[in-house]
């Protein structure tokens, strides 16, 4: 993968519309539209910080709810045949949430095509495993750097490939833009919540059990 420090990234940009629908699963610690504070954590694209270290807070988001569900609480279940499980600990104090965009969102295009004219391949950034990430973290980082006009990135899942993930930039987007659709709903305690947990996890193979 070129070194996406030293050179130009030649970006494609997808512009969100305004009206868009997102879904999320975060720690019920934080409200539906807030932002992670990005000085944690290890995930593809975050934490990020600026060139004077500033931490870029971050939001992750779906398309869908199974989108969500299978970039945050599935995402580490193995692609193996057999047994899968998962604790169900793993759920506690975990929240979605639906919100939707109030104006259009400028997000740099991950998907095949634009990976093409960027010249990284989809297997050096999106379907990387952990040990990873850091340098799939430089690439936010420059895409964050070279284009001011950036306020998130866009790619199709890995974990499901039928929907759009992206990842904002929290110093990027305005108070407002984001408002919750309805209200946050506990992954364990809300009874049709946890019911659509549940047919996801039996729709990919996994047990959700006690325990942690």
């Amino acid at each position: 993968m070129p070194d996406p420090v030293k050179t130009l990234l030649h970006l494609t940009m997808y512009k969100l519309p305004a009206g868009t629908f997102l879904h999320r699963m975060h720690q019920h610690v934080y409200g539906g539209t807030q932002f992670n504070p990005g000085t944690k954590g290890n995930a593809r694209f975050s934490p990020i910080a600026t060139s004077d270290g500033t931490p870029i807070p971050t939001m992750y988001a779906g398309a869908t709810f199974d989108c969500a569900a299978m970039e945050s609480i599935f995402h580490d279940v193995p692609f193996a045949p057999g047994y899968k499980s998962l604790a169900k600990s793993k759920l506690k104090d975990q929240v979605h949430s639906k919100i939707r965009t109030t104006a259009e969102l400028m997000l740099a295009d991950l998907r095949n095509t634009a990976l093409r004219k960027l010249g990284i391949e989809r297997r050096q950034l999106i379907d990387t495993e952990k040990d990873r990430y850091p340098s799939t973290r430089e690439v936010a980082v420059a895409i964050h750097t070279q284009r001011p006009d950036a306020q998130g990135l866009l790619w199709t899942s890995r974990q499901d490939d039928s929907a759009k993930a992206v990842v904002l930039f929290g110093n990027r987007i305005m108070p407002g833009t984001l408002q919750l659709a309805a209200l946050s709903r506990d992954l364990l305690t809300d009874a049709a919540t946890y019911d659509a947990v549940l047919s996801l996890a039996e729709r990919i193979g996994v047990d959700i059990v006690p325990g942690t």
